[in-house]
């Protein structure tokens, strides 16, 4: 058995589907690349709007039906681990679809009262930030020296079919300035987030030896290469012209008009994204 040389970590939302449409050629590219045994490859994502069964139902439906829910590492997954780890009690800012993430945890969703509650967990939510819900999450953490902002992803926006729309940085961002405190953020750009996401793979990687593609110059593109990943930003989702000035002087990142391009490239022995194999 062929044991794998590369690593090619690759975002969902925007890169390989917007909304209930796959990136045209994405569901074939994908495949090649999955069968191929010199690569091992994991779906990372900030998706918080809904748990991993769910994200995978969303998958299948588009066409990717090849995809396990084994191959998928989400922030909220992360957050998850957090949460468990410190054996903490949070208050939910989520959508109902991706509350079954947190399942067995105690947490206002299971009736804990506030006043029990320590921390304040913040995911891509838009049905929970509203006035009344995000005041109380302020008085949670002003009320409480002790208790913990958990910002799921600090992304500033995301796409949608109608065009882009607010991410759940924003609303982090508020919590942090009204509570005097900073959020532990556990999902991409974090170093820990792609570390954590090599970690669940059957082998190891040296960074040259791993690329991150996504459509988000920040925290995809320049989170991995921070850690020494290379990467490539594909020019599909929330990309907009422009985005890979930001980039220019990164000589581990790359710029590809869609997924399907980048699978291309990366096949071709490696090419130029890793060199000769």
């Amino acid at each position: 058995m062929i044991k794998p040389k590369f690593a090619v970590l690759i975002d969902l939302s925007g890169t390989l589907f917007i909304d209930d449409a796959a990136i045209p050629g994405a569901v074939t590219a994908l495949k090649t690349l999955l069968d191929n045994p010199l690569f091992a490859v994991k779906f990372v994502t900030n998706t918080t709007k809904e748990s991993v069964p769910n994200l995978l139902k969303r998958l299948h439906h588009v066409g990717f039906s090849y995809i396990s829910q084994e191959q998928v590492f989400t922030s909220l997954t992360s957050a998850r681990n957090l949460v468990e780890a410190r054996s903490l009690k949070p208050m939910l800012l989520l959508e109902p679809e991706a509350i079954g993430e947190f399942e067995g945890i105690q947490s206002d969703a299971t009736g804990v009262p506030q006043s029990d509650l320590n921390a304040v967990v913040v995911g891509l939510a838009p049905s929970q930030f509203h006035f009344e819900r995000l005041n109380s999450a302020f008085r949670l953490l002003h009320a409480n020296s002790d208790a913990v902002l958990i910002g799921i992803h600090k992304g500033r926006y995301y796409q949608r079919k109608d065009g882009l729309a607010l991410g759940p940085g924003p609303f982090v961002a508020g919590l942090e300035y009204v509570s005097g405190r900073k959020a532990i953020v556990v999902g991409k750009p974090e170093q820990e987030f792609f570390q954590n996401a090599i970690r669940t793979l059957p082998s190891t990687f040296s960074p040259e030896n791993v690329v991150m593609i996504g459509d988000d110059v920040n925290d995809d593109v320049l989170g991995s290469n921070a850690i020494g990943y290379k990467s490539i930003l594909v020019k599909t989702g929330k990309y907009r012209n422009g985005d890979e000035e930001n980039i220019t002087s990164l000589p581990t990142a790359f710029v590809f008009p869609s997924v399907v391009e980048a699978i291309s490239e990366i096949l071709k022995n490696g090419g130029v994204v890793f060199g000769s194999a």
